[in-house]
C-alpha cells in the first residue's frame, strides 16, 4: 500500500516538475521572441491599400523593371522557393554573379534594415538597389519610369494607388508599391502558435531543441519577431570561418559605416524558414542546415556541438518553417508602341 502511494506521489511530483519546467520555458520564450502578427505590419509613411498591394505584386513579378526585361524581383527572391533563389550568389544582368547570397523576402518587413550590411533602412529603399545595380537588373530610375509610363494599365493603377498625386508614376512610388506587397509575405509557423500560448504546438523534441537554443546562447543574436534580423554582429566572433565561407574582401557593415568596429559585421539573418532557404551565410557556401548549425557553434559560440545537440537544434529550427504564402502569378499588362526595348548587353 505504502509503496503504491509512494509511486503515485513521485509520479505526481514528476508531472508537476515537468509542467513547471515547460511553463517556465514558454514564459522565457515569450520574453525573448514575439509571434508574427496575423496581417501585414504597418509601414511608416507608406499606408497600404488593396490597389497598392495589387500594383506592387505586378511590379514585383514584372521583368521590365530590368534593362534586359528578363529579371524581376522574383527572379532572386522567388516566393515559390521560400523567398530565395537556391544560388550561392544570384545571377544578374548578362550572367554576372552578385557578391552575396540573396536573403529571403519572406517576413523581411520585420528586419531592422535590409541587405546583409543593413544599407537600406526599409523594403522600399531596398527595392531601388537591385534595379540600379549593374550586376543585377542594370536599369536606371528614368528608364523604369519611361517603361511604366508607356503602359496605359500601369498609369491607371498608379493613379489609383497614389490618389491625388499629379505625377504618380515615379521611381519612389514604384518602390513603395513593391514594399507594400512584400510586407504581405508573412509565414506563421508552429512556433508562433506556441508563443501565443499553445503548449502542444511543439513536439517534445522541438521543445528540447528550443531549451538548448536558449541555453547555448543562440537567442542572443536570433530573437525577436523575426528570430533574427534585428541587430548586427561580427561573423567569427570566437573563431573565424575559412576564407571560402567568409571571403576576406567582403568587409560587411564596414563598407556602409566606415567604422573599424564594423569590419566583418553583418545583420543577423532571420531564422524563419531556415530549413527551406539553403545555401547559408552571406557567401552562400554552406549548403546543409547541419553544417550551418555546426559552424555557428564553433565560430559564434566557441563550442563543438555534438550530434544529439545538433539534431535537437535542427528540430527546433524546423518549427520556424511557416505556412508559405500562396501567390498567384499576376497577368502583366502589354507593352505599347512607345515602351523601351530590352537592352541585353
Amino acid at each position: 500500500m505504502y509503496r503504491a502511494l509512494f509511486v503515485m506521489v513521485a509520479a505526481l511530483f514528476m508531472v508537476n516538475t515537468a509542467y513547471a519546467s515547460e511553463s517556465n520555458l514558454m514564459k522565457t520564450s515569450q520574453t525573448l521572441f514575439k509571434p508574427l502578427p496575423t496581417s501585414a505590419p504597418p509601414l511608416a509613411g507608406n499606408p497600404a491599400s488593396p490597389v497598392k498591394v495589387k500594383l506592387g505584386k505586378m511590379l514585383y513579378f514584372d521583368p521590365r523593371l530590368s534593362a534586359s526585361q528578363l529579371i524581376s524581383c522574383n527572379t532572386c527572391h522567388n516566393v515559390g522557393l521560400a523567398g530565395g533563389d537556391l544560388q550561392e550568389t544570384s545571377t544578374g544582368h548578362n550572367w554576372q554573379k552578385g557578391p552575396r547570397n540573396a536573403p529571403t523576402v519572406l517576413n523581411a518587413a520585420f528586419n531592422v534594415a535590409q541587405f546583409w550590411d543593413g544599407r537600406a533602412k526599409d523594403l522600399a529603399e531596398q527595392a531601388k538597389g537591385p534595379v540600379q545595380a549593374s550586376v543585377e537588373m542594370n536599369n536606371t530610375p528614368e528608364r523604369v519610369v519611361a517603361t511604366l509610363q508607356s503602359i496605359p494599365e500601369y498609369r491607371e493603377l498608379f493613379s489609383k494607388a497614389f490618389p491625388g498625386e499629379k505625377n504618380p508614376v515615379t521611381f519612389d512610388n514604384t518602390a513603395k508599391a513593391i514594399e507594400v506587397f512584400e510586407a504581405t509575405l508573412i509565414t506563421p509557423a508552429p512556433f508562433d502558435h506556441y508563443l501565443n500560448g499553445d503548449a502542444k504546438a511543439l513536439s517534445k523534441t522541438e521543445l528540447a531543441g528550443l531549451q538548448l537554443y536558449i541555453d547555448k546562447g543562440c537567442a542572443t543574436c536570433h530573437a525577436g519577431t523575426n528570430i533574427g534580423g534585428s541587430g548586427y554582429y561580427p561573423f567569427g566572433l570566437v573563431e573565424k570561418p575559412g576564407a571560402e565561407v567568409m571571403p576576406p574582401g567582403d568587409h560587411g557593415r564596414f563598407q556602409v559605416t566606415k567604422t573599424a568596429s564594423d569590419e566583418y559585421v553583418f545583420r543577423a539573418p532571420s531564422l524563419r524558414n531556415v530549413g527551406l532557404t539553403a545555401p547559408y551565410f552571406h557567401s552562400g557556401k554552406v549548403w546543409t542546415l547541419k553544417g550551418a548549425v555546426a559552424l555557428m557553434g564553433t565560430s559564434q559560440l566557441g563550442i563543438d556541438l555534438n550530434e544529439k545537440d545538433t539534431e535537437l537544434l535542427i528540430a527546433f529550427l524546423g518549427s520556424l518553417d511557416g505556412k508559405q504564402p500562396m501567390v498567384e502569378y499576376p497577368l502583366l499588362p502589354p507593352n505599347s508602341d512607345t515602351t523601351p526595348r530590352p537592352i541585353l548587353k
